[in-house]
C-alpha cells in the first residue's frame, strides 16, 4: 500500500502533499490551536505546542500501523505547511476510506483545499485503488460542504447529534464519492 515510514509526495499546481516532519510542529500548532479552524472538528483546539508534537508522533505511529495517512499541505513556493489532508478508517478489503482536512485560517478562500483534496482523490483512486471515499462534515461548516460538493461528493445522510465537542452536541452530514464518479468528470 504505502511505505510504513514515508508518505509519498503528491504534487499539485500550487501545493504539495508531503509527509510531516518535526520541523512542522509549529505549523501544526498554528493550524490546530486556532478555535476557528477547529470549530467543526470532533476534538478541541490544541492547548500548546507540546500538543502539536504529540499529534505529530501520533501521525507517525498511525503511518507505521498503516491505519491513517496524514499529509501536510505545503505551499510549493516555500514548503510551508498551511494545512493537512488525511485518509483514515482505511478499509482495504472494501477499498474504502474517509478523508479529513484542515487549513490555516489565513489561507481560507484561496482554493488551496480544493486543489489539495483533488490531488489526494486522484492518488486515492488511481494509486491506492480505492473504490469509495467518504467524508463527515458538520452541516454548519458551509465552506467545507461546498468544497466537497464541488469535488463531486454526494450527500448521503444526516446524522443527528453525532459528536460531543467541548460540551456542544454537533450533527454531521455524511458524503460519499465513488471512483467512477470521480473518473467520469474531473471536478477540480
Amino acid at each position: 500500500m504505502i511505505d510504513s515510514e514515508t508518505l509519498p509526495t503528491i504534487t499539485a499546481t500550487r501545493v504539495s502533499l508531503r509527509g510531516l516532519t518535526d520541523a512542522d510542529a509549529s505549523s501544526l500548532f498554528a493550524i490546530f490551536s486556532d478555535p476557528e479552524v477547529m470549530r467543526y472538528w470532533s476534538s478541541p483546539p490544541l492547548a500548546d505546542e507540546q500538543g502539536a508534537r504529540k499529534l505529530l508522533a501520533e501521525i507517525h505511529d498511525y503511518l507505521r500501523q498503516q491505519t491513517l495517512f496524514q499529509w501536510g499541505i505545503a505551499r510549493r513556493t516555500d514548503d510551508l505547511v498551511i494545512g493537512t489532508c488525511t485518509l483514515f478508517h482505511i478499509d482495504i478489503a472494501n477499498r474504502r476510506a474517509e478523508i479529513g482536512y484542515a487549513l490555516g485560517r489565513e489561507h481560507w478562500g484561496n482554493g488551496y483545499m480544493q486543489e489539495a483534496l483533488g490531488a489526494l482523490l486522484d492518488f486515492s483512486f488511481d494509486t491506492l485503488n480505492m473504490h469509495r471515499i467518504e467524508a463527515d462534515v458538520d452541516p454548519r461548516n458551509v465552506s467545507s460542504v461546498k468544497t466537497l460538493e464541488r469535488l463531486g461528493f454526494q450527500r448521503e445522510g444526516y446524522l443527528r447529534e453525532r459528536w460531543l465537542v467541548n460540551g456542544e452536541v454537533q450533527d454531521a452530514l455524511f458524503y460519499g464519492l465513488l471512483r467512477r464518479e470521480w473518473q467520469s468528470g474531473k471536478f477540480v
